[in-house]
């Protein structure tokens, strides 16, 4: 068995984010967290002021003998707008930026040629605003944000906004989806 590896997204609300990749064959976990900013172990409610500079994120664990890092990020750029500078939706403000962050070298070389064939192809009719850097300052999120989706599918958010995330991927990924997922 080859060994795990992981890369910290941050695409929005991390509901979303969750939600799509806790369903992606060959992710082992999901965390939704906090990642690149100024306090230590910060609260959602401190992250939410926007005044720590952190932003809503994912670590995701995945095989790479399973799935690659590219396909993690092609999932990752279908799946929210990489083109809004900090926001996504009606989610406004710095901790709902699209980001990518990395402790492995070779994910950010993949990054940044996924980015840079993405802006020559002009995959998105806007350039894409994604923040690639190393991951640094990684706090995980209260437990009551973990698995969000799947423990109140029904909640407005979750209906309206998440639903739908994880319907996309359902249907553009089929390939990439679990069993039973």
């Amino acid at each position: 068995m080859s060994d795990l590896q992981s890369i910290t997204l941050g695409g929005g609300c991390f509901w979303c984010t969750e939600a799509v990749f806790d369903r992606v064959r060959g992710v082992t976990d999901v965390q939704s967290g906090y990642a690149n900013g100024d306090v230590a172990e910060p609260t959602y409610e401190q992250v939410c002021s926007g005044t720590t500079g952190h932003a809503e994120v994912v670590r995701v664990t995945f095989d790479p003998a399973q799935i690659g890092v590219r396909e993690i990020l092609e999932i990752f750029f279908a799946t929210h707008d990489p083109t809004t500078l900090n926001r996504q939706g009606n989610d406004v403000g710095t901790q709902y930026r699209s980001a990518i962050y990395f402790t492995d070298p070779a994910h950010q070389d993949v990054a940044e040629e996924l980015l840079r064939q993405m802006g020559q192809d002009k995959l998105f009719g806007a350039p894409v605003v994604t923040e690639v850097a190393p991951l640094v300052n990684y706090w995980p999120a209260e437990d009551y944000h973990q698995d969000y989706y799947r423990n109140h599918p029904n909640q407005g958010y979750c209906a309206f906004v998440v639903g739908p995330k994880v319907e996309k991927f359902r249907k553009t990924f089929a390939r990439h989806l679990k069993p039973g997922a």
